[in-house]
């Protein structure tokens, strides 16, 4: 192969996909959709906020009223002696949003039922609240039933809520803070970035072969130079553009964050309540590393533990090993992908090729889920020593620190190697296939043209 060749290849491949609208319109519109992502929770909880309801309240225990207090978000107003029924048929006449009717003290299981009716159903929020207060005047009432003097500020006392901080010692004995749910955040942002870019450029590299060949391009284009120079020099100049991309996406989403945290943070955060933000967050996470660091966030201290946590990570390795599964990663299935498009006239008919390629991206997902509960266990360690699956899984790995240094080369010479391999195989087949019309090509005809000289 010629390596100028392949350079004029390259910045041919390169300079069209970055002139493109669509790459300007998603390098430009992406960041302030992940800026918009830092900074909606914060607008959520001041704009998402229960408008205030007013209730009538109608306690026939005697021992919930009590400790019904108004607040912003309602506003209580003690109906006991009226009629529930009426209450219930004239609500919108009487100005009530709704009406809460209390059952009398049952007094063999100490305890009381109730019920709400609204026009509207209420905030979860508020109904929560009105729940917790309900439990909070059973357990008062049942503490007060055992006649002991100064039991409720013994309850109290009892009450723990004690909090683990974790600790790695190093080799030296140095202690230093790890919070786990900041290295599980890391590792998921990791593995997604990875399995999200590779399938993106992956898929890219074969829509542009497929497009070439359909409009017969390629037959131009191979008349000048060699099959196997064309696909090396499009699969490293989509690299250099999914490069390019993600540099642009990570300076202009800091950019945007940074001038928005500069002009409006003070507004956005004086009015949340961050207890309210970090249930909010536990509420919705998907996984335990958010629902964790939401819990973290609430306590005092919490940004000093983040960042500890994160400055005790071999960001150095981190950072050059991503880089390092993020080219090979990607090269090891864009060579594949290439040989699909060379193969298929259109996109409809590479479903079932591709599918094989698919599949380990995936498996390498799912296995990193399980590396957040358990990175050292023997099936983490096995996909992060599988090519195929290791670009997600290492990185899934590396955050938790302790990977033996031997691991990380072994796991990254085999992807080269495979990589090797499977350009090799791709190359083969592409310069075959990339000629082929008329015909859909089956895994049959991929592997009579694998054996051709």
């Amino acid at each position: 192969m010629n390596a100028n060749t392949i350079g004029i290849i390259i910045r041919r491949e390169y300079l069209n996909r970055v002139k493109k609208k669509s790459f300007l319109v998603l390098t430009f519109v992406a960041p302030i959709l992940f800026a918009a992502l830092c900074i909606l929770p914060s607008v959520i909880m001041m704009s998402g906020k229960e408008e205030s309801k007013k209730l009538a309240v109608v306690d026939q225990s005697g021992i919930v009223m009590p400790l019904l207090v108004d607040n912003e978000a309602v506003d209580y107003e003690d109906c006991s002696t009226a009629s529930a029924d009426s209450l219930k048929a004239n609500l919108e006449t009487l100005g009530y949003d709704g009406v809460l009717v209390i059952s009398p003290l049952n007094e063999e299981t100490r305890s009381v039922s109730a019920d709400v009716y609204s026009y509207t159903p209420l905030g979860m929020n508020l109904t929560e609240s009105i729940g917790y207060k309900l439990d909070q005047a059973v357990e008062d009432y049942r503490i007060a039933s055992y006649n002991i003097e100064g039991l409720d500020e013994i309850m109290k006392e009892v009450k723990a809520d004690v909090r683990l901080r974790s600790y790695t010692l190093g080799e030296d004995g140095e202690e230093k803070i790890s919070e786990s749910g900041v290295y599980m955040a890391v590792s998921m942002v990791l593995g997604m970035i990875i399995y999200l870019f590779v399938i993106m450029f992956g898929s890219m590299v074969m829509s542009s072969v497929i497009e070439e060949k359909s409009s017969r391009v390629v037959e131009v284009l191979i008349s000048s130079v060699k099959a196997t120079e064309l696909m090396f020099g499009k699969i490293i100049g989509i690299a250099l553009v999914a490069i390019t991309q993600f540099l642009l996406w990570i300076v202009l989403t800091l950019a945007i964050v940074g001038v928005a945290g500069a002009v409006a943070g003070p507004s956005l955060m004086e009015n949340v309540n961050p207890e309210e933000m970090s249930q909010m967050a536990g509420m919705v996470a998907a996984d335990p590393a958010t629902a964790q660091i939401a819990e973290m966030a609430s306590e005092p201290g919490a940004m000093s533990v983040i960042v500890s946590s994160l400055s005790n990570m071999p960001i150095g390795q981190i950072i050059i090993s991503f880089f390092l599964y993020f080219i090979f990663g990607y090269m090891l299935y864009a060579s594949l992908f290439a040989a699909i498009g060379s193969a298929v006239e259109n996109e409809g008919d590479s479903n079932q090729l591709q599918m094989p390629l698919t599949v380990p991206i995936l498996l390498g997902f799912f296995i990193a889920i399980s590396a957040f509960n358990n990175p050292n266990s023997q099936l983490v360690f096995w996909g992060s020593m599988i090519p195929f699956t290791s670009p997600i899984v290492m990185l899934a790995r590396l955050p938790f620190g302790g990977v033996p240094t031997w691991e990380l080369v072994l796991s990254l010479v085999l992807l080269v190697a495979t990589f090797a391999l499977c350009a090799w195989v791709s190359a083969k087949i592409y310069r075959v296939g990339i000629l082929m019309f008329g015909k859909k090509s089956t895994w049959k005809d991929l592997w009579k043209w694998l054996k051709q000289k």
